[in-house]
């Protein structure tokens, strides 16, 4: 499962940065989680979490991202900030990149601005 995951954020990274976004970290950890890719957007600072379900029965990709989940990575997010001052006052947003369905068949869906720090 974790080499499926790795490889979603791969493909989620190509797509990024082929809309234009310039990768600046990948797969940053600490207590409070992992940030899949933190990208940069014109002068804004993108966090992206990527996901993908195969089936929608306990709801879709983007739903599995919890309000505790948001949290998490808020928190992960200042860290990194805190960790890169020279990105510290840009503007920044959480993306999420998520893949419904099969390996082979999931489609992408980038939802920028999915959820708000506060």
């Amino acid at each position: 499962m974790r080499a499926a995951g790795a490889a979603f954020e791969q493909r989620a990274c190509a797509e990024l940065e082929r809309a234009g976004l310039k990768l600046l970290a990948r797969n940053y950890s600490t207590r409070y989680g992992e940030l899949d890719l933190v990208m940069r957007h014109g002068d804004t600072v993108v966090f992206v979490e990527v996901r993908h379900r195969v089936r929608g029965g306990f709801g879709d990709a983007v739903a599995s991202i919890t309000r505790s989940k948001q949290s998490r990575l808020v928190q992960t997010a200042q860290l990194w900030l805190a960790a890169h001052p020279q990105h510290a006052q840009r503007p920044c947003r959480f993306d999420v990149v998520s893949y419904d369905g099969p390996v082979g068949d999931a489609q992408m869906n980038w939802l920028q601005g999915a959820f708000d720090a506060a």
